[in-house]
C-alpha cells in the first residue's frame, strides 16, 4: 500500500511541476525539462505499481530490474546493436533512400516512368513485412544482408513518393523565371527544384528512420545468426527473461530516437529557409 501511495504522490508532484515548467520559454534547456520530468515520473510510478501490486517479473519487470540487466549485459547489447542497427538497418537505409532519390529524379524527368512505376510503388509499399521478410531471408541468407534487403524494401517507396512529390512543388512562375534565364533542365533541377523538394525529401528520410529499425528487428524473427536484437528478443521471451527483452527495447528506443534526431538536425540546417524551420 505504501508503494501505491508513493506512486500517487510522485504522479501528482510531477503533474504540478510540469504545469509550472510549461510556462517557461520553450527553448534551450527549458525545452528539455518537461519531457525529462515526465519520463522520470513515469518510471517511478511504474516502479511503485510493480512493487505495490506485486506484479510478477515475467509479466512486467520493474525499471530497476531492467536497469540492472542493462548494466550487466552491455557486451551482449552492443553486439546486438552492431548487428541489427549498424549492419542491417543503417546499410539498408542508405541503400534504399539513396536509390529511391536517384530513381525519383528519373521518374520526374520521364513521364512514362511516373505513370507506370508509381502505382506499382504504392502497391509494393502496402505489402506486409511479415510476408516479404521470410522470402528475402531465404534469398539473401540468415546474416545481416537479408535484414538490409528488408529495410531497402520498406524505406524505398516512401522515399520515392515523397521525393517525386517534392520535385513537383515549384510554381509555374518560378519555372518561367528560370526559362527567362535560359536555364536548362539540370540547372533548373539543381538550382530550383531540388532545393524546393528538400522538405519532402527529409520527410521521407524521417519516415525511413523508424521503418528501417522496425524492419531490421522484425526480419530477425524469421532467421538470423545467434546475435541481433530481434533474435535476442525472441529467444529471451522463450526463456521468460523479460528484463533482457526490455533492455533490448531500451536500446532500440535510444537508437531510433538518435537516428531520427540526427536526420532532423540535418533537415534544420539544410531547410533553414522553410517556414516550418523559422522561429
Amino acid at each position: 500500500m505504501m508503494w501505491l501511495l508513493f506512486g500517487l504522490i510522485a504522479w501528482t508532484a510531477g503533474w504540478l511541476l510540469n504545469v509550472r515548467l510549461s510556462q517557461l520559454p520553450n527553448k534551450g534547456v527549458f525545452a528539455l525539462l518537461p519531457p525529462a520530468v515526465f519520463g522520470a515520473t513515469l518510471l517511478f510510478v511504474w516502479e511503485c505499481l510493480v512493487h505495490g501490486f506485486q506484479i510478477s517479473p515475467v509479466l512486467l519487470p520493474a525499471p530497476s530490474a531492467i536497469a540492472v540487466t542493462f548494466a550487466s549485459s552491455l557486451d551482449i547489447l552492443w553486439v546486438d546493436f552492431v548487428q541489427t542497427v549498424v549492419k542491417g538497418a543503417l546499410s539498408g537505409y542508405i541503400i534504399g533512400c539513396g536509390s529511391a532519390f536517384l530513381l525519383a529524379i528519373l521518374v520526374d524527368r520521364y513521364t512514362f516512368l511516373k505513370r507506370g512505376l508509381l502505382p506499382i510503388g504504392n502497391f509494393m509499399a502496402a505489402l506486409p513485412i511479415i510476408g516479404i521478410a521470410p522470402i528475402l531471408v531465404m534469398w539473401f541468407g540468415f546474416d545481416w544482408q537479408s535484414k538490409s534487403a528488408v529495410v531497402v524494401v520498406m524505406v524505398f517507396f516512401p522515399m520515392l513518393v515523397n521525393t517525386v512529390q517534392g520535385l513537383q512543388e515549384t510554381t509555374a512562375m518560378q519555372r518561367d523565371l528560370m526559362r527567362t534565364y535560359a536555364a536548362g533542365y539540370f540547372t533548373t533541377l539543381t538550382k530550383l527544384r531540388l532545393p524546393s523538394a528538400m522538405p519532402f525529401v527529409f520527410n521521407g528520410l524521417k519516415i525511413g528512420t523508424t521503418l528501417a529499425l522496425i524492419g531490421a528487428i522484425v526480419a530477425e524473427f524469421f532467421g538470423s545468426p545467434i546475435k541481433g536484437m530481434g533474435f535476442r528478443i525472441s529467444t529471451s521471451v522463450g526463456q521468460l527473461a523479460l528484463d533482457l527483452v526490455w533492455a533490448e527495447i531500451v536500446v532500440a528506443a535510444l537508437a531510433g530516437s538518435a537516428f531520427y534526431g540526427g536526420v532532423a538536425l540535418v533537415e534544420k540546417a539544410v531547410t533553414f529557409w522553410h517556414p516550418s524551420q523559422r522561429k
